[in-house]
């Protein structure tokens, strides 16, 4: 799939909803990769996969799918399926009769029908289920029912609308599993469009990162936390504590100095060229330890006096939280170890404690705000 120079700009409105800029936004996804759109509401994620899908008429650009130009095709001659967050299940008919129901409309044989639906319900885990009232389906069961409909007529690309938004947080992870072994199998092109960082990242293969109309980076979920481009994809995804500030060279460091503490690293690969850059500080690369350790650290580390606020236990490990100032909260990522020895220490909430961190681990974004 193969989106260039796309831009849309809606009835009533001054400014371009996809698009603001005169080069308009360009994408592209390889076969068998799963690609997430990510980022906030209104920032352009739904509109572009309505453009390839065919839902949204772009003002321009164009829509390349295994090399043919689709721009003008309506959506049913596309080599596209949708998948919204709503099922869209047919409830008068059978599971078996929904996922065909498209394969039927385009008068495919009733033998060549029922080989395509059993396969798609093998793939997605409903196999068996053929004869079952869409009432008796459970979310889950209903999602895979829908994708398996999606995908009965074998289509080069696949959309998804935050397909899971309506899913129950247990539901939902399961989900992402079976998306993730769905595309593995069956060597799909999906699209997926989210506002969840934590999803996007758990199932994608590379992320489009979206803000006001404009993608502003598309890298694995792996470079978008070791190199975010910017402040803006560092807070969307969470990365960390970002600090801003008055900047200062240091040789080959950026050093980042605001009211109540400074830190210096190096700029990431994504951010050279920054005049401006402000520091993140990463949860799971902060240590901490009782205040009368101070200047315990190893050579390269920097510190900074925090008072303990609260502890929060998310499952699989402590996340602990550390205020500076009240303009600086600290996020501390302690596993079972770490925290086990967090205890040992007497270390609690309401207790002042030294942060620690390593200048490798710092990561320097480029701050567009400054």
């Amino acid at each position: 799939m193969n989106c260039q120079g796309l831009r849309k700009k809606y009835p009533g409105q001054e400014q371009y909803a996809l698009g603001p800029d005169e080069e308009g936004v360009s994408i592209q996804a390889e076969r068998g990769e799963l690609l997430a759109l990510l980022g906030p509401s209104g920032c352009g994620k739904t509109t572009t996969l309505g453009i390839m899908g065919g839902f949204v008429e772009a003002d321009q650009g164009r829509v390349e799918i295994e090399g043919r130009d689709v721009t003008g095709l309506k959506p049913y001659k596309r080599p596209t399926n949708t998948v919204f967050q709503g099922y869209a299940l047919f409830p008068h008919m059978n599971v078996e009769s929904n996922v065909g129901f498209g394969l039927k409309m385009d008068g495919i044989s009733k033998k060549e029908r029922q080989g395509r639906v059993d396969r798609v319900l093998s793939l997605v885990g409903l196999e068996g289920y053929n004869k079952r009232k869409v009432s008796e389906l459970s979310g889950g069961q209903a999602q895979r029912a829908a994708l398996a409909r999606a995908m009965a007529k074998e289509p080069a690309l696949l959309l998804l609308d935050e397909p899971l938004g309506a899913l129950d947080l247990k539901l939902r992870r399961q989900m992402q599993e079976e998306l993730v072994r769905l595309k593995e199998r069956s060597g799909t092109t999906f699209v997926h469009v989210t506002h969840d960082q934590e999803e996007a990242c758990a199932i994608a293969d590379r992320v489009a990162v979206m803000e006001d109309g404009r993608i502003v980076q598309v890298d694995t979920p792996e470079e978008l936390f070791r190199a975010p481009a910017s402040r803006y994809v560092a807070e969307f995804i969470n990365a960390g504590t970002v600090i801003s500030g008055e900047n200062a060279r240091r040789g080959d460091m950026i050093e980042v100095r605001g009211p109540d503490i400074a830190v210096t690293g190096a700029a990431s690969r994504a951010s050279n060229g920054s005049s401006t850059f402000a520091a993140v500080l990463v949860p799971k690369m902060l240590d901490i330890r009782p205040a009368d350790r101070a200047g315990e650290g190893e050579a390269g580390t920097d510190e900074v006096t925090a008072t303990i606020s609260h502890v929060v236990f998310n499952g699989s490990n402590h996340q602990v939280h550390a205020t500076v100032s009240e303009e600086t909260d600290l996020r501390i990522d302690l596993g079972q170890r770490e925290y086990a020895r967090f205890q040992e220490d007497g270390l609690e909430p309401g207790k002042p404690a030294i942060v620690s961190w390593h200048r490798s681990d710092v990561i320097m974004v480029a701050d567009e705000r400054a």
